[in-house]
């Protein structure tokens, strides 16, 4: 089959379209031909190895021969102990540590982050909702939210951000969107009650008090945002901040009224179910912003690492 590979941690440029061997289901797992995949921040640290944190699961030294974290396409062999699909199903899911999912095919077992996808939602939707949602899932999961809580999102554009606006709206909670001037009308959409363009706005400027700020692209810090807390409120970020300090202000604000909290994702599995059933209900849209061929993905590597994407950028694997 054919795949994008890489020998080596670096850029876009180390990347390859070759031909691989064929994978093949052991017992417990399903062979998936791939149609769509997403390429995503996720990916590009994969990509680089940095931080190097990231070499823990995929590598050392030599990284994963074959990228990929996300996939939809369809189920075309099973092991003889699986049991939940079946040849024909149309399948999703996620894993942070590594599908090698940029190929042909590949394998995963059942009992890992994948489902069947939703009726009359697409492949490329379907890989569209797994890293950024699976953040987004993590980022909120241990916060108090409750109706009417007051939470804002800075990077409401993002795939992160995109997605933990609408699940605060499916739990009713006030938001206020950061986003810039081409994407307030997608805030709207996506449901946010207030809106800041960071283009002529500061947001860090808001007279309005909130429960929890939510930095989603990791582009502020807690010295900033802190006044728009209130007593009580929370900071999160999705990145590790300036210096790293979103690991250790945690402990250093523990006894403090307002507090930061640093989201470890964890289970995949419980993600992808999750927002399955949200896409079951409705209540769930993963946001697109363009798609590449295979042939030019060091394209969409490049454009994902500037920063400027808005929600996912899809890869066309079924154009392998």
């Amino acid at each position: 089959m054919k795949a994008i590979t890489r020998s080596q941690y670096g850029g876009p440029e180390v990347l390859q379209i070759k031909e691989v061997p064929d994978p093949s289901p052991k017992k417990n797992e399903l062979m998936v031909e791939l149609h769509s995949a997403t390429v995503n921040r996720t990916d590009c640290s994969a990509l680089t190895g940095k931080p190097y944190l990231v070499r823990t699961f995929i590598g050392m030294f030599t990284p994963t021969a074959i990228p990929g974290t996300d996939f939809a396409g369809e189920v075309v062999a099973v092991g003889a102990e699986v049991k939940d699909f079946s040849v024909g199903d149309r399948v999703w899911g996620f894993d942070d540590q590594g599908l090698q999912s940029y190929a042909k095919y590949m394998c995963i077992k059942e009992h890992r982050g994948v489902a069947k996808i939703p009726e009359n939602y697409s492949y490329e939707k379907a890989a569209a909702s797994a890293e950024g949602a699976h953040y987004a899932f993590n980022g909120l999961k241990n916060l108090q939210l409750e109706s009417g809580s007051k939470v804002i999102v800075n990077g409401g554009s993002g795939a992160i951000g995109s997605a933990t606006i609408q699940l605060l709206k499916y739990l009713n909670v006030y938001v206020t969107a950061v986003a810039n001037t081409k994407n307030i009308d997608l805030m709207k959409d996506l449901g946010a009650d207030k809106i800041y363009n960071y283009e002529s706005e500061d947001f860090t400027k808001d007279q309005e008090r909130y429960h929890y700020v939510l930095d989603t692209v990791g582009k502020s810090h807690f010295r900033a945002c802190k006044p728009l807390l209130l007593p009580g409120g929370i900071y999160t970020s999705s990145e590790l901040g300036p210096n790293a300090e979103n690991l250790y202000l945690p402990f250093l604000t523990y006894f403090s009224s307002k507090k930061v909290k640093f989201p470890i994702p964890t289970n995949c599995r419980r993600s992808v179910l999750y927002l399955n059933r949200l896409i079951t209900e409705g209540k769930f849209e993963a946001v697109i912003d363009r798609a590449y061929d295979p042939k030019d993905i060091a394209d969409a590597y490049n454009y994902v690492s500037s920063g400027q994407k808005t929600g996912n950028v899809i890869l066309n694997l079924h154009k392998l």
